[in-house]
């Protein structure tokens, strides 16, 4: 067989008008094989005949098991068919065969019209962030990006339960400007599962009047806009970054998205601020009144006078001990109130089992308690004894008629 450098060779010569047994001679090959040469349009390559192997016997087996469960692993199948040489040589030729028999799921090409869609994700950057206790934790960042022009915008949170992913979402999309008119999650415990949302996300999304879609399992490429984003992040952002809070990192990501969004994007050849006004323009509008979202309770304030919000307990005015009190928490502050008046204020820690406690209400407790213990006056022992005569008189009826006759007074 020759090489591809002489099949080359002769195929340029002969069209350069030289004659074919000139060729052969010049090259020291045959004239056949300068005719096979011209013959075939690609490069000359060995191939090994086909011949029956330790395997071939089995492939039949291995067939009719694949057809029916594709999926079953290679040392199974090896336990089915009684198979008694390498494993190793087994699975090779399993794994030749199986892609036959293995369904197929093709991905169509998206096309995101302007204000159509946003595909929103959680991304855990791969670096832990310092709380207010000292601990350090992995943290949720929630993301949006907007499917048609790829603005994207994001915030550090710090819960993946559903009060904190709403929050987020309604941070998000003022910062946005505008509503999509589909926010495309994956299946997030604390958005929903199966066919149910979680409870409050229905009521969020009827006040913005869009509609939140979650998509079936293993169906990453619908949402891959915001999924190679996440990639871009850990690329991009996070290298030689070092964060000293929440906060921090909330301020240097926002500074970042600002630089990223004025890149060019390679499958829209376009920068996503450039398509932001027309992604805007089509979406729908900020909702006149604010969704409800943050942490919601009402609560009998106890003996104890601390709330707990997440994990953490903050105290409140032990003025109200006994009576209900509307607990209300965002991202950054937690608020206490009795019948409209606000009995407590203080910023959310996002650390876990922490005690947030307010010295005003510590010294307010010391009162009350001071005045509970104090010890009351002792009763007059004669206070409530002496009777006026007069009442006996009015028992005995002497008033009214008089003496009986035959009565001595």
């Amino acid at each position: 067989m020759i090489s591809v450098e002489d099949w080359a060779l002769i195929r340029r010569l002969v069209a350069d008008g030289v004659p074919q047994r000139q060729v052969a001679k010049d090259l020291g090959v045959g004239r056949s094989t300068v005719a096979r040469a011209l013959a075939s349009d690609r490069p000359p390559k060995y191939e090994r005949p086909a011949v029956p192997t330790s395997f071939t016997p089995f492939e039949p087996l291995v067939r009719q098991l694949l057809a029916a469960t594709p999926d079953m692993p290679a040392t199974v199948i090896a336990e089915r068919v009684c198979w008694c040489g390498s494993i190793t040589w087994f699975r090779d030729n399993v794994r030749r065969l199986r892609p036959q028999y293995r369904p197929v799921d093709p991905a169509d090409r998206l096309t995101w019209l302007p204000g159509d869609a946003a595909q929103c994700d959680l991304w855990f950057p791969p670096k832990k962030i310092p709380l207010e206790d000292g601990s350090k934790v992995l943290l949720p960042v929630m993301v949006i990006t907007a499917a048609h022009s790829r603005f994207m915008v994001g915030r550090m949170i710090p819960t993946r339960h559903t009060e904190d992913l709403l929050l987020g979402m309604w941070v998000l999309l003022q910062q946005l400007g505008r509503v999509p008119r589909r926010l495309i999650w994956d299946n997030e415990s604390g958005i929903g599962r199966g066919k149910r949302h979680a409870e409050g996300v229905g009521a969020f999304t009827g006040t913005l009047a869009t509609t939140l879609q979650r998509l079936k399992p293993y169906d990453p490429e619908s949402k891959g806009v915001v999924e190679r984003r996440n990639g871009f992040f850990e690329t991009s952002f996070m290298p030689g970054r070092t964060f000293e809070s929440p906060a921090d990192f909330n301020t240097q990501f926002a500074d970042w998205l600002t630089i990223a969004n004025a890149r060019i994007v390679r499958t829209t050849k376009a920068r996503p601020v450039e398509l932001l006004d027309v992604d805007r323009a089509a979406m729908l509008p900020l909702p006149p009144v604010a969704p409800t979202v943050g942490w919601v309770n009402r609560v009998r304030l106890g003996r104890d006078y601390y709330v707990r919000v997440d994990s953490s307990d903050y105290s409140v005015d032990p003025a109200v001990i006994g009576r209900f009190v509307d607990v209300t928490a965002d991202l950054a502050r937690v608020e206490v109130r009795h019948e409209g008046r606000l009995v407590a204020a203080h910023d959310r820690v996002w650390a876990r089992g922490m005690t947030i406690t307010d010295p005003v209400h510590v010294a307010a407790a010391k009162v009350l308690r001071e005045q509970f213990q104090r010890p009351r006056p002792a009763p007059d022992p004669q206070e409530g004894l002496a009777r006026d005569l007069a009442d006996y008189d009015r028992a005995f009826g002497l008033l009214d008629g008089g003496l009986a006759d035959g009565e001595v007074a």
